[in-house]
């Protein structure tokens, strides 16, 4: 037996472990082994050794599962870092499920096209024509109803009543109406006496001057606004509009009646609360079908400007709808009931 193969059986069983072999000696060591014919060499050694031997394990060390901790110089298999990464992280392999393939959105808006994005949307609904006059005198406060300012008397075709549909109900300069309602008595040529109910809508932003400009048209000196907290939010935020837009202000000398002052006055404490639509429930005997509440009417408009259906916007239309037409319904019953009492007391 050799010097070297000696020396290489008493390295094995000292090292135990041990990072690497010792480096060979001169004048002996691996050259000796591997250029002795008789004497098998290095390869053929290692083949024939143990799993468990000293040498395996040193000369595996840092690529075995096993060891958690690699020698430092040597690199990381690609797989087994990215793996080791993934558990450190708890990211799992996600897998992209397909929608189903979606049917043709429905975009198309009601009414005509009157200005680029502006939609005007008219019906007439039959109704006997109004007295002469109309007495204004329930809109004014008890202590001021013998005042000769609010004796007033209107003609009712020149009441408009009015209701706005906007982005928001904070108000300030960042709202804006996309839809504005409004009602008025009016004699058609072919279908007679009744309410005509006229909307505009616009399908983009760059529309709204369009539209103020057309809501500024229906009015004229002899105008007299109704509406339902349309003095306190409605009224300011078209004035805000129209002053952003850079156009006259068609509200500002126009007589303006406030329809839920009265009926807080008259029904306060008698319904759950004095909104509009629980006065034309209990009031009225109105009662609306499908109604989209008009807190969602932002999400309808902004879900439409961004590629959406027109369904839910419709939904809004039909809600404004209804409001105007409540608004010339309640004026006219406050109206009566204010005359019945004054002809009682009388």
């Amino acid at each position: 037996m050799s010097v070297s193969l000696q020396k290489l059986r008493t390295l094995r069983r000292e090292v135990g472990g041990a990072s690497a072999p010792p480096p060979a000696k001169a004048g002996g060591g691996w050259e000796g082994v591997a250029s002795d014919p008789a004497q098998p060499s290095e390869s053929s050694a290692c083949a024939n050794t143990s799993p468990r031997q000293p040498f395996d394990a040193v000369a595996n060390e840092g690529t075995s599962p096993r060891d958690p901790h690699p020698r430092a110089g040597e690199p990381k298999p690609a797989a087994q870092s990215i793996d080791s990464l993934r558990r450190l992280l708890g990211v799992r392999a996600r897998t992209v499920a397909r929608l189903p393939a979606r049917g043709p959105v429905d975009r198309s808006l009601p009414g005509e096209e009157i200005a680029p994005g502006v939609r005007l949307v008219e019906t007439h609904l039959p109704m006997p024509a109004p007295p002469a006059t109309w007495s204004l005198a329930f809109s004014a406060r008890a202590s001021m109803r013998h005042d000769p300012a609010a004796q007033v008397d209107v003609e009712p075709r020149d009441l408009l009543f009015f209701d706005t549909e906007t982005t928001g109900l904070a108000g300030g300069t960042g709202t804006r109406a996309f839809m504005v309602g409004a009602a008025d008595f009016h004699h058609h040529r072919d279908r007679g006496d009744g309410l005509r109910v006229r909307q505009l809508l616009i399908a983009t932003m760059a529309a709204e001057a369009d539209m103020l400009r057309a809501f500024a048209g229906w009015l004229s000196p002899h105008t007299v606004l109704a509406s339902y907290n349309g003095r306190c939010y409605d009224a300011p935020l078209l004035k805000t509009r129209y002053r952003l837009a850079r156009q006259p202000d068609p509200l500002r000398e126009l007589r303006h009646v406030d329809l839920l002052f009265p009926s807080r006055r008259r029904w306060r404490g008698r319904w759950e609360n004095c909104r509009l639509a629980t006065i034309e429930r209990e009031a009225l005997g109105v009662v609306r079908e499908d109604d989209l509440p008009g807190s969602q009417a932002p999400a309808a408009w902004l879900q439409y400007l961004r590629g959406g259906s027109s369904s839910q916007l419709k939904r809004v239309a039909a809600h404004n709808h209804q409001d105007v037409v409540t608004l010339a319904l309640l004026m006219a019953e406050l109206v009566a009931l204010h005359a019945k009492g004054a002809a009682g007391t009388g």
